[in-house]
């Protein structure tokens, strides 16, 4: 391939809680293996990128604002090529993208979608006790935006306390019991990787204690990165991240689903295999 001219925006270190340094390794890995193969990279801030026009046709970023998204959706619109999608990043946030696995078939916890103003008194809440509230318009940024909650008087608290905090809509997941596990894939390459969070002591929030130490529950792998790869085709997102619960029985149901995570416990692979992607999709 010949020489390419490529644009890769940073993270806002505001949406990279406990894993600046992470986020930006990751992007400095791809940036590397791009430059390994003859390529020019010029890196920009999402400050940067909001605020200059770009003349670049190619273009890998790691954004979250809903305003940077909305301004690189506007770059694929006429015609640059751009990893991960800024309509997949939109995808990615919660409520969105739980609407979309569900209706896509992907296995998932069943849930609710509450606007925090509304009458708990009309609500039926059987089947989500306990259950997770995790706030609805965006990412988690703070630990308080994913709350575990054992019963419907404590959800009541919960949802006072996000409205409080501006929060409007939150999704309501059933709570799983099973095997907690964190995948990270490239779609469209052969790099795949798993790991139990828990045992690796990898934790943003800390919450992966509620499920607790594994078990070691037998589970296909083949079907865990298809039904990953699934969700990746249904949220149109090449590089991602997420977590799953096996039950008992082995059955696996995504619980989280994120547009390129910091691929901490993999890096050195995961760099080379975004870096093939990016390359694959020009």
């Amino acid at each position: 391939m010949e020489k390419k001219i490529f644009a890769g925006i940073q993270r806002h270190t505001l949406f990279s809680p406990n894993h600046v340094g992470n986020d930006a390794a990751i992007f400095a890995a791809v940036v590397k293996n791009l430059e390994a193969e003859g390529h020019q990279v010029n890196i920009y801030t999402e400050q940067e990128f909001m605020a200059r026009q770009l003349e670049e046709r190619y273009l890998f970023s790691m954004i979250r604002s809903k305003a940077a998204v909305e301004r690189l959706q506007k770059y694929e619109d006429k015609g640059c090529v751009v990893v991960n999608s800024g309509y997949g990043i939109e995808n990615c946030t919660r409520e969105r993208m739980t609407h979309l696995l569900l209706d896509g078939g992907v296995p998932h916890p069943k849930s609710l979608f509450i606007h925090t103003g509304d009458d708990m008194k009309e609500m039926d809440l059987s089947g989500f006790e306990p259950c997770w509230v995790k706030r609805a318009d965006f990412h988690a940024i703070h630990k308080e935006d994913v709350s575990y909650v054992r019963h419907a008087e404590e959800l009541k608290d919960v949802l006072v306390e996000y409205a409080l905090r501006g929060i409007e809509r939150v999704v309501v997941n059933e709570h799983l019991e099973g095997d907690l596990i964190k995948f990270y894939g490239v779609n469209g390459t052969d790099f795949f990787y798993w790991f139990y969070p828990f045992e690796a002591k990898h934790s943003k929030f800390g919450l992966e204690k509620i499920n607790g130490a594994p078990t070691g529950i037998l589970f296909d792998l083949n079907g865990l990165r298809s039904i990953c790869n699934q969700a990746a085709e249904v949220l149109k997102v090449d590089v991602y991240g997420g977590d799953a619960i096996v039950s008992a029985k082995g059955e696996i149901r995504i619980i989280d689903f994120n547009d390129w995570p910091s691929f901490a416990p993999c890096r050195k692979e995961a760099g080379k295999a975004i870096a093939q992607a990016i390359l694959q999709k020009i």
